[in-house]
C-alpha cells in the first residue's frame, strides 16, 4: 500500500497505532519528519503501550533535534515496555536515553 492510500485511511474505521507507524515510517523515507512525527504522537495516544511506536518517535525526535521531547519519548516507552515485557525495545531505548543524555 502506498503512502496515499495510507493517509486515505487515517480517521476512519482502520486507523489504529499500527497505521500511524506504518505511515510515519512511509512519510520519513519520503523525508517528510514533521508529519511522520505526528503519526507516531497519535499513535502512542491510540495505543499507549505500543513501545515500537514510542522508540521510534524518540528516534525521530532525537534526529530532528528535539533532544527534549525525545528523552521524554524514550522514558515512556521504556515504561510501556516493561509493562508489556519487551525487554528487546527496552534495552535499546535504554541505549538511545545514554546517547541522548551524553550529549546534553
Amino acid at each position: 500500500m502506498d503512502t496515499a492510500a495510507l493517509q486515505q485511511l487515517v480517521g476512519g474505521p482502520r486507523d489504529n497505532a499500527m497505521l500511524r507507524l506504518t505511515l510515519a515510517r512511509r512519510l520519513y523515507d519520503e523525508e517528510q519528519i514533521n508529519s511522520a512525527i505526528d503519526h507516531l504522537k497519535q499513535a502512542v495516544i491510540l495505543q499507549p503501550g505500543y513501545s515500537a511506536a514510542w522508540k521510534l518517535l524518540g528516534k525521530y525526535l532525537a534526529e530532528n533535534a528535539d533532544i527534549e521531547e525525545a528523552r521524554k519519548a524514550f522514558e515512556k516507552g521504556i515504561d510501556a515496555a516493561r509493562s508489556n515485557g519487551d525487554k528487546q525495545s527496552e534495552k535499546e531505548m535504554l541505549v538511545f536515553l545514554r546517547r541522548l543524555n551524553k550529549k546534553l
